[in-house]
């Protein structure tokens, strides 16, 4: 079955409507200009096809990529609003875990089925936007398709970029380890899994043989298994005080009061510090699979701790 009818078939059967990649839509965008460009070259050969093409070609240019970078940006907004609620009811505690949970009636086989669904329309909607830009760049004899998935990225509206998917892969695997005996086995995604190469960590996910996610949890900047990990806007994954170092912040005022000018440390965007997002699931998994007994990670740590509870007082004066 060809990948387009699958893609469909997969959106139509969805229990919510959510936005998609319109694979159909784009094919027909560029099943016209395939034909525009036939008959204006029908007297020319390829050469001068893929020379005049990729450089002028309204009909992609004002049509396809425009509506592309919509799709895909809608996309991406869904997933990180749905992943993110999932997650804060997962992660709530006290009464707010009781009041949450009484409210949307929610319970681990529906968080898990929830998740494995996010994960996997994550992932379809990435092989589609990747082989309908193989597609363009196959009619235009051109590269322009990866150029635009460059872009994209540096728009933050990769949906592999998203670090709620990566919070969301950890999830999946602390409630499979956390209630694989009480739980059976079908609700779970049995695609992501935590390996270690060399005793570095990272985490995978995989879907149809055709995409791949690997996650490197190593961080960049002490080039040790991250600890109480962030993500930055750019989505680059460090831990906490190395962010705050990079960032030039104290681990007591946050990433929140990083400057606007600050740097990442790997790929030298502007302004990711703000938005940072901690990954809560992340730690927890590494904590229970992964042991510190390094003494840098042990500093770190009763570092860590220390400015929590000196935050934690500063608050109390201040209230």
């Amino acid at each position: 079955m060809k990948f387009c009818k699958t893609y469909e078939e997969y959106m139509q059967n969805l229990e919510r409507e959510l936005p998609g990649v319109g694979f159909k839509n784009l094919k027909k965008i560029l099943k016209k200009c395939r034909l525009d460009l036939e008959s204006h070259n029908s007297h020319e050969n390829v050469d001068s096809i893929a020379s005049n093409c990729p450089n002028q070609c309204p009909v992609c240019d004002g049509t396809f990529f425009p509506s592309l970078l919509k799709e895909m940006s809608d996309v991406v907004g869904c997933f990180n609003k749905r992943a993110q609620k999932l997650l804060e009811l997962h992660l709530a505690t006290g009464f707010k875990k009781y009041y949450v949970w009484c409210k949307s009636k929610q319970h681990h086989i529906s968080l898990i089925r929830e998740g494995r669904d996010l994960v996997t329309y994550a992932l379809i909607n990435a092989i589609a936007v990747r082989k309908i830009l193989k597609k363009y760049d196959k009619v235009h004899y051109s590269k322009q398709g990866q150029a635009f998935k460059s872009r994209a990225q540096s728009m933050h509206v990769e949906i592999l970029q998203s670090p709620w998917l990566c919070e969301l892969m950890a999830f999946h695997i602390n409630l499979r380890d956390k209630k694989a005996k009480t739980i059976k086995g079908s609700y779970f995604f049995d695609g992501c899994f935590l390996k270690f190469t060399d005793g570095k960590p990272s985490l995978t996910c995989e879907l149809f043989d055709s995409v791949k996610v690997d996650i490197d949890l190593t961080c960049s900047i002490c080039l040790d298994t991250v600890f109480d990990p962030v993500a930055l806007n750019c989505g680059h994954i460090f831990c906490y005080m190395c962010a705050c170092n990079a960032a030039s912040v104290t681990i007591v005022d946050g990433l929140q009061a990083a400057s606007l000018k600050e740097k990442c440390a790997l790929c030298r965007e502007l302004g990711v510090y703000v938005g940072a997002l901690h990954l809560e699931e992340l730690n927890i998994l590494l904590s229970r699979r992964y042991t510190f007994s390094s003494f840098s990670n042990f500093r770190f740590l009763k570092q860590f701790l220390a400015a929590r509870r000196m935050k934690r007082r500063t608050k109390i004066q201040d209230s």
